[in-house]
């Protein structure tokens, strides 16, 4: 067991934990922040996507001890009041089913449109792609990406 100072969603946080221990079950188990979705255990569906200095991770399989000074964003901190433009989209959109893969998706679409804010349909799709929505969403999920690229343009 080692002591972890980490920040996450611009607050700072003290995990006792092994080394290897996936990020998270630090987010989840340790420290509370359940928003992050456990799915597949194995970096493959998305669900546990968090940034880390801003770019999409799978926080499944990044062992705690990788993280060190890095920014960790989690759904909870990726707006305030839930209205950053992605967050905002999927709700104008309803893009959620059942919901379980959508903190996930969000993750995912913030980080992308961060870095490519003026996308093309193909260009979301293929960096959605690593997203599994088992509810087969993806249209709407395209739709709200693509309303959230607008807003942004604003």
């Amino acid at each position: 067991m080692a002591q972890y100072t980490l920040n996450i969603n611009g607050k700072s946080y003290q995990a006792d934990v092994d080394a290897d221990t996936p990020l998270l079950w630090v987010l989840r188990d340790t420290l509370g922040l359940v928003g992050t979705k456990y799915g597949c255990g194995i970096a493959q569906c998305g669900a546990c996507t968090v940034h880390l200095n801003g770019n999409a991770v799978r926080s499944c399989t990044l062992p705690v001890s990788a993280v060190r000074t890095s920014n960790v964003v989690t759904i909870e901190g990726l707006s305030e009041k839930g209205d950053h433009p992605v967050q905002a989209a999927w709700s104008e959109i309803d893009v959620a089913q059942c919901g379980y893969c959508q903190a996930g998706q969000i993750m995912s679409a913030a980080a992308f449109l961060g870095k490519n804010p003026r996308p093309t349909a193909e260009q979301i799709d293929t960096a959605m792609q690593g997203n599994i929505c088992r509810c087969g969403t993806y249209h709407r999920i395209r739709e709200a990406v693509t309303l959230a690229a607008s807003k942004l343009k604003s």
